[in-house]
């Protein structure tokens, strides 16, 4: 399990993806807050929220091709410091009362602009880094990296928002992303190969056939369009705004906290559970997003919340290992961080839609009855997925 660890190349990555995510985990819990102080308004949040994804959306395209042609350790280092920068103008705007809705949002397109950047090159980088032998106990350490500083990040955000408020929960972000760009500077991998004199978009056009040619890859892209926008419209719109109500806001850093400790067991269980068929089942268990969706609505309480999240952590976990391995294996290295682009492209494009329509439309049919109906729609679309039968029959390599 922890074989890719003796090596340099892979340490540094695994340091630089967990300040990442602890970075990232602090984010949208301090923002939410700083929102809702300014506003008051689950739609003026789902507006900030909607513009950093939007730019995220409009940026990955562009993202993969640069993951491609350059080495993907040095655009994560540029990237590190671009979003430190970003998160201390909004924790300076917070803290000098200069912060506005305007502002904000737009902060968030640079955010988002940034983040879209690293998804790729961070996503490919991993292979880069360690022999196939490794590859699925390297995917495995990454996310266990990444979901410790989502766990302590969510915690730690809930916490200090209460404690210190959200000006100085976003400083303490800036900070993290300052040291995850000085972690990547230890990851000397080259870059993919690509001719950099090439069009970019004959590039894109490459990739393109890459992510078209495999049904399985497409359909799950699809699947996740619609699971992504609807959990990201019930959890970062409406729950903070249900916790403001019940539970608190320290209360909903820790529900957000135990989603991720699920997600953190998650991973090692992935490690060691290597199912022929890991696709179909990790496309499966998506299902369990919609109970933590029921809940909120219906027993939006501490502990119920945190057991529901925690299982959803771990069934997540289940799905991300399997997809990552299953792209890892079977698209050509030199495509790899494209194919990854268009799958975020259309992971991502439909969460300005969920973010900024949850809530108006919890204010047209109550909260309630807006998050139930996103779980019934989460779980239609998951059986709907599993018909193909190339996603049930998809094989692990032998030996991974």
């Amino acid at each position: 399990m922890t074989a890719p660890l003796r090596l340099p190349d892979f340490r540094n990555l695994f340091l630089g993806r967990t300040f990442d995510e602890f970075a990232n985990a602090l984010a949208p819990v301090a923002l939410a807050f700083a929102v809702l102080d300014l506003t008051g308004s689950p739609a003026a949040l789902g507006l900030v929220v909607g513009a950093r994804s939007l730019a995220n959306v409009a940026f990955l395209l562009l993202a993969g091709v640069l993951a491609d042609r350059f080495p993907r350790a040095v655009i994560l280092q540029g990237t590190g410091v671009a979003a430190a920068l970003t998160q201390a103008t909004i924790a300076t705007s917070v803290l000098y009362g200069f912060a506005s809705v305007p502002l904000l949002v737009a902060l968030s397109v640079g955010n988002g602009a940034v983040s879209a950047i690293s998804l790729p090159a961070a996503a490919a980088l991993t292979p880069q880094t360690v022999p196939s032998s490794l590859l699925t106990q390297a995917n495995a350490l990454v996310r266990a990296a990444a979901n410790a500083g989502r766990i302590g990040g969510a915690a730690l955000g809930g916490v200090l928002v209460a404690a210190a408020g959200p000006g100085w929960t976003l400083g303490a972000n800036a900070a993290l992303f300052a040291l995850s760009a000085v972690a990547y500077r230890g990851v000397h991998a080259p870059s993919a190969g690509e001719d950099t004199r090439r069009s970019p978009l004959r590039e894109l056009a490459e990739g393109w056939r890459e992510f078209t040619a495999r049904r399985w890859v497409w359909l799950v892209v699809l699947q996740f369009m619609v699971v992504n926008a609807v959990v990201s419209g019930g959890l970062v719109v409406l729950g903070p705004t249900i916790a403001d109500d019940g539970i608190g806001r320290g209360g909903w850093g820790f529900v957000l906290a135990a989603q991720t400790a699920g997600a953190f067991a998650g991973g090692f269980l992935a490690a060691r559970w290597r199912p022929r068929y890991a696709l179909r089942i990790g496309v499966a268990v998506t299902l369990v997003e919609a109970v933590p969706l029921v809940f909120l609505a219906h027993l939006p309480e501490l502990v119920p919340l945190m057991a529901v999240m925690f299982l959803a952590g771990i069934a997540i976990e289940q799905f991300t290992i399997a997809w990552d391995v299953s792209l890892q294996e079977n698209i050509p290295p030199d495509r790899l961080a494209r194919v990854y682009s268009y799958d975020m492209l259309g992971s991502f494009i439909a969460l300005p839609i969920g973010e900024m329509a949850a809530g108006p439309l919890a204010e047209q049919f109550g909260r309630s009855a807006t998050l139930v109906g996103g779980a019934a729609v989460l779980a239609v679309v998951t059986l709907l997925t599993l018909t193909s039968r190339q996603i049930r029959t998809l094989q692990r390599l032998p030996g991974s």
